[in-house]
C-alpha cells in the first residue's frame, strides 16, 4: 500500500521541508503580487484612458452646446468623437471617423450615459486593436462619444503578464536554492552536534559537544547539552566513587566475619564461640548501619533531591524525642517550630548529628532549636580544622586515619545530613564552639510559634 502524502512529508529531512515551505510560501506571494501588479496596472492605464477620453468629450459637449463645433471636429490627441442626434443621426465627426454607423447603438449608449465604460472590437471601424469608449449628454438630446485605441496598452499588459509568468517560477528556484544554501549552513551547526554526540562513547566520557561561534539558539542548545553532560559525568563518577568506597566499606567487616568463623572451625577445641559470636554480631552490626546509609543514599538520588514527603512537621517535637535517646545530649532551648518536609528524614538528620557529636565529645552534647528553624547541635570534642569543614560532606570522608570496624561510621553520616537539608530547602554548615564543634542546621519555618504543631513519624522506613 503506497504511503499517504503527509507520511511521505514527515519522512522528508528537516533542510529539505524548510526549502519546501519557503518555497511555496514565497510561490503564493510572488504570483498574488503578480496578479495585483497587473491589476493595479491595467486600472491605472486605463483610467488615465478614460479620464483623458470624458475630458475631450466634456470639451466637446461645451462646444455642441454652444454651436461652436468645426466640421470635422479637431482634437489634439487622436481621439475619435461622434456627436449624435436624438434620432441616432451622425451629426458631427473627427477626421477619419465613421459618418454613417455610430460606435454604439441605442442600449449601449444608454449604458454608457449611466458612467459604464465600454470596449469595442476596432477592426470593423478600421482601426487595429480594441477602443475604450466613454459617452457624455449634450443638450437637446445629443450625445458625444468619444473613442481611443487601446492596443498599446493591451499589448503592454500582455508583455507584462509574460515577463511576470516566466521571471516568477525562475525567482522562486533562485530563492529555493538560496534557502536550501543557507538552511544546509543553519543546520551545519546541529550535524556538529550529531557527529559530537555519535563520537561520545563509554570510552570517551569527558567529550563536549562543538559550541558555534554565533550566539544563537543552536549556540545555547550546544551550551545546554554541554551542561548536561557534565552533571551526567558528575553523577557517573559519584556513583562509580560510591561503588568503590561501598565495596571497600563491605570488603573489611566481611573479611572480619570470614577470618574469625574460619580460626573457629579450624580450631573447634580451643575456639571462644562467645567471643567469637559477639565478633561477628559487631561486624554485622556495621554492614547493617553501612546498608541502611547506602539505602538512605539511594533513596535521596531516586527522589532527585526532594523530600519523601512535604507536609507540616513540628520540628521541636522531632528534636526532644531524639535527645531523649541520648544520656549525654541536653536540650538547652527548644522553640516551637513548624517546618515543612518529611519527619522521617528530619528525624535521621538529627540522628546522625548527635551520633557523631557523642562519639567525639568530651564532656557534653548540647542541642538548641530557635524559633526561626536554627538547629545547633554542639560537641566539646576536639574539632575539625577549617580546611576540612566542607570535604567532611562528601560521602565516605572520614578525617580518621585509619580503616578498622572500631574507628568511627563509614562517613556516610554528614553526607546523609547535608542532602537531606539541601531536600528541605535549607543549608548545613560547621562553625567553631571553642571548645569542640558546633554544626548549624538551617531550615525554613513555615510559621512561627504555631499552636498545634504536627506529631512525627514514629515508623520506622
Amino acid at each position: 500500500m503506497a504511503d499517504s502524502p503527509l507520511a511521505w512529508w514527515r519522512r522528508q529531512g528537516l533542510r529539505f521541508r524548510l526549502t519546501m515551505v519557503a518555497a511555496a510560501v514565497l510561490a503564493l506571494a510572488l504570483a498574488i503580487s503578480a496578479s495585483v501588479l497587473l491589476s493595479v496596472l491595467q486600472r491605472a492605464l486605463l483610467g488615465t484612458v478614460e479620464d483623458s477620453l470624458r475630458q475631450q468629450a466634456q470639451t466637446v459637449r461645451v462646444k455642441a452646446d454652444n454651436e461652436t463645433l468645426t466640421s470635422p471636429i479637431v482634437t489634439h490627441d487622436g481621439t475619435i468623437v461622434q456627436v449624435l442626434e436624438r434620432d441616432g443621426r451622425i451629426a458631427n465627426v473627427t477626421y477619419g471617423a465613421d459618418r454613417l454607423v455610430p460606435l454604439l447603438d441605442a442600449p449601449a449608449r444608454q449604458r454608457a450615459l449611466k458612467g459604464e465604460a465600454l470596449y469595442l472590437d476596432g477592426r470593423p471601424y478600421a482601426i487595429p486593436g480594441p477602443l475604450h469608449v466613454v459617452a457624455v449628454s449634450a443638450d437637446r438630446g445629443r450625445t458625444v462619444l468619444a473613442a481611443r485605441p487601446i492596443g498599446e496598452i493591451v499589448q503592454s499588459l500582455g508583455v507584462a503578464g509574460k515577463v511576470l509568468f516566466v521571471g516568477t517560477p525562475a525567482l522562486v528556484v533562485l530563492l529555493a536554492a538560496a534557502s536550501w544554501l543557507i538552511i544546509g549552513r543553519t543546520l551545519r551547526p546541529i550535524a556538529a552536534l550529531r557527529r559530537g554526540a555519535a563520537d561520545i562513547t563509554h570510552t570517551a566520557r569527558s567529550r563536549r559537544l562543538p559550541v558555534p561561534q554565533a550566539r544563537d539558539e543552536v549556540h545555547a542548545l550546544a551550551l545546554t547539552l554541554n551542561d548536561m553532560l557534565a552533571r551526567l559525568e558528575e553523577a557517573e563518577k559519584r556513583q562509580r566513587s560510591l561503588v568503590s568506597d561501598a565495596s571497600h566499606e563491605l570488603r573489611s567487616p566481611l573479611a572480619s566475619i570470614r577470618l574469625q568463623l574460619e580460626v573457629a572451625l579450624g580450631h573447634p577445641e580451643g575456639a571462644d564461640w562467645q567471643e567469637t559470636a559477639e565478633g561477628v554480631l559487631e561486624d554485622t552490626l556495621r554492614l547493617s548501619r553501612l546498608a541502611e546509609d547506602l539505602l538512605a543514599l539511594a533513596r535521596l538520588d531516586e527522589r532527585g533531591g526532594r523530600p519523601a514527603r512535604r507536609e507540616p512537621v513540628g520540628l521541636d517535637e522531632v528534636v526532644r524525642r531524639c535527645v531523649e535517646r541520648y544520656g549525654e545530649a541536653h536540650l538547652v532551648a527548644c522553640d516551637p517550630v513548624l517546618v515543612t518536609g518529611d519527619a522521617l528524614d528530619l528525624t535521621r538528620v538529627l540522628t546522625n548529628l548527635l551520633d557523631n557529636a557523642v562519639r567525639h565529645a568530651a564532656s557534653k552534647v548540647e542541642v538548641a532549636l530557635t524559633a526561626d528553624g536554627v538547629l545547633t547541635v554542639t560537641d566539646d570534642g576536639p574539632g575539625i580544622p577549617p580546611e576540612d569543614r566542607e570535604r567532611v560532606f562528601d560521602r565516605f570522608t572520614r578525617l580518621d586515619s585509619g580503616r578498622g570496624r572500631d574507628e568511627g561510621g563509614a562517613g556516610l553520616g554528614l553526607a546523609i545530613v547535608r542532602e537531606t537539608v539541601h531536600a528541605h530547602d535549607g543549608r548545613v554548615y560547621l562553625e567553631d564552639a571553642l571548645p569542640g564543634l558546633r554544626v548549624v542546621v538551617e531550615l525554613p519555618a513555615a510559621r512561627k510559634n504555631p499552636e498545634k504543631p504536627a506529631k512525627a513519624h514514629k515508623a520506622d522506613r
